[in-house]
């Protein structure tokens, strides 16, 4: 289920047992359902697909000190090769490779896939006329809702930002 904050910003993705929970306790209200309930013995709840918490909750936007992921790398890049557009056998780049000083940040990692990155192999991107599509950057916050459910169920894609 996604979460969203108050003021409609998504921040998370929990189950439904838990969204569940949090509306009962009226910490979040219901936002979008789905076709069907949950039933128990004695009541029936209408099964949430996203819920708005009722109070703000600060969320820390430090984005750049977020473990980078291959699944993370992937999701930002759109699950494509930055330098053939190849959505497979998908491996992580160095633009400026480790063993020529560049780092393991976000801003120079990228999605390859495995002839390209073999094709680069451990030289700059100049030197073999590799310039990757999209220049890698740090991803939106939004990015890790991609990463916690690679399938985007329609009713949460208005809440999402395009650029995730």
């Amino acid at each position: 289920m996604l979460v969203l904050n108050a003021t409609y910003e998504p921040i998370n993705v929990c189950t439904v047992r838990r969204a569940v929970v949090l509306l009962m306790k009226e910490k979040a209200e219901l936002v979008e359902r789905a076709s069907w309930d949950l039933r128990s013995e004695s009541t029936t709840f209408a099964r949430p697909v996203v819920i708005r918490l009722v109070s703000y909750v600060k969320v820390p936007r430090d984005t750049h000190k977020r473990r980078i992921t291959r699944r993370a790398v992937f999701a930002r890049d759109g699950w494509t090769c930055q330098y053939c557009g190849s959505r497979s056998n998908l491996t992580v780049d160095h633009v400026i490779p480790r063993s020529k000083g560049g780092g393991s940040t976000w801003d120079n990692i990228v999605a390859a896939c495995a002839p390209c990155n073999r094709r680069k192999g451990d030289r700059l991107p100049s030197q073999v006329g590799m310039i990757p599509a999209r220049p890698p950057r740090t991803p939106h916050p939004a990015i890790f809702i991609h990463v916690a459910s690679p399938t985007i169920p329609s009713g949460w894609r208005q809440y999402l930002p395009e650029a995730a």
